[in-house]
């Protein structure tokens, strides 16, 4: 598969002597059965809001929320966003927007259902709802989007000018969602504190320091209740790890900014859509990416810390049921040159990756993300990685 990004940049993002941060939703409303009370909220936005839902979403906001809307006398439109933030999808619903003459966007879904409506709010510069459907990301908190080919993989990210102006977090509508999405969640939000500890615990910054102390505290939340959470849907242990992933994650990126966002375990994710397609979704892949991002310190620094927290993030996986290989995300018979294209993508100049305090080369990358679960007496360092015995793992 030739490589999409070769002239991508996977990050709008750049520094600048001007620091501008996006902290928080200007309101979030969360609670049990609200959208009959947010509905109120939302009509200070606009009067004619466009409904920006995915497929598998547009039959819960016609049910749910467009009834609400219309009885607050909002002259309601809805459209799909498809199956991805992608291009095509914002072009027609940006025409889609015009042609209704919205002056405002709700966006009722998943992580790419919330990035897109946030996106087309943006370009449009329209005020934003968004009203989560799972767990999963933390999507409807943050002033960021991630924009997907039609096939599903990651071509780049784009810095909003805020966050949304309305979140709604409807308990009970969480609560519809697979728990495989919750679990998802609770991978895509711990990596925060790993990647952020990586590349911002050694700053002196008053904000930074608290974003990284803040990614302390969720990975120790999820550590404790996500067992009791997925045992217990609806229960106040399942409150707090869903106001965890949604919520809190998303706070530690906007006190951080993007240098506290994102390492590897979400360059590893960016580099996996391109083989992966749909076969699992976001948080999976940056789950397994965390053990990626270990393994790197493992092996290039020896750094015995990484050991020991990998290891205890395989336990922490089995138990919860997050991806601990690539046959856990469905690429078990992965083939050498795909893993290349993976790894090439995750490596491209503008990633994440770099925020690392080492270099990465391509060859260490590989072997990092096919030994992901090898035993704490592995001895491999930037010295003995060999394509040759990466290759006794994945298919020629």
């Amino acid at each position: 598969m030739p490589n999409q990004l070769s002239n991508q940049t996977l990050s709008t993002q750049t520094a600048s002597s001007l620091i501008t941060l996006a902290v928080a939703p200007a309101k979030v409303i969360r609670g049990s059965n609200i959208l009959q009370v947010a509905a109120t909220e939302i009509a200070k936005l606009g009067s004619r809001p466009l409904i920006v839902a995915g497929n598998s979403t547009v039959a819960i906001s016609q049910e749910s929320l467009q009834p609400i809307l219309e009885a607050q006398n909002l002259h309601v439109a809805q459209a799909s966003y498809g199956a991805d933030c992608a291009e095509a999808s914002l072009k027609a619903l940006r025409k889609a927007a015009k042609e209704h003459k919205a002056d405002a966007i709700i966006g009722i879904g998943g992580g790419k259902a919330l990035d897109t409506a946030k996106l087309v709010a943006h370009q449009l510069d329209l005020p934003v709802a968004t009203i989560p459907t799972s767990a999963a990301t933390c999507a409807a908190w943050t002033a960021l989007s991630n924009v997907y080919s039609e096939d599903g993989a990651f071509l780049y990210d784009v810095a909003l000018s805020r966050c949304p102006d309305l979140l709604i977090l409807d308990y009970d509508l969480i609560q519809t969602a697979p728990q495989h999405t919750l679990v998802a969640g609770i991978g895509d939000a711990i990596a925060k504190w790993y990647e952020a500890s990586v590349s911002s615990g050694h700053l002196e910054q008053t904000l930074i320091i608290s974003a990284v102390q803040q990614a302390r505290v969720l990975r120790d939340i999820l550590f404790q209740k996500s067992a009791i959470a997925l045992q217990q849907p609806g229960s106040e242990a399942w409150r707090e790890v869903v106001d965890a992933t949604v919520l809190l994650a998303g706070v530690i990126g906007g006190l951080g900014g993007a240098q506290c966002r994102t390492v590897a375990a979400h360059a590893v994710h960016n580099g996996l859509t391109h083989i992966a397609g749909h076969s699992s979704i976001h948080g999976e892949k940056v789950a397994y990416g965390i053990l990626v991002q270990l393994r790197l310190e493992e092996m290039v620094q020896g750094n015995q810390l990484a050991t020991a927290s990998r290891q205890q993030l395989l336990k922490f996986y089995a138990e919860i049921g997050l991806p601990q290989k690539l046959g856990d995300l469905g690429l078990g018979n992965i083939t050498l040159g795909e893993l290349q294209t993976a790894a090439e993508i995750a490596l491209t100049p503008q990633s994440d990756i770099h925020r690392l305090p080492f270099k990465v080369a391509l060859e260490q990358l590989m072997a990092a993300m096919v030994s992901t679960t090898a035993p704490t007496d592995s001895r491999d360092s930037v010295h003995r990685v060999s394509t040759r015995g990466i290759s006794d793992e994945v298919e020629e």
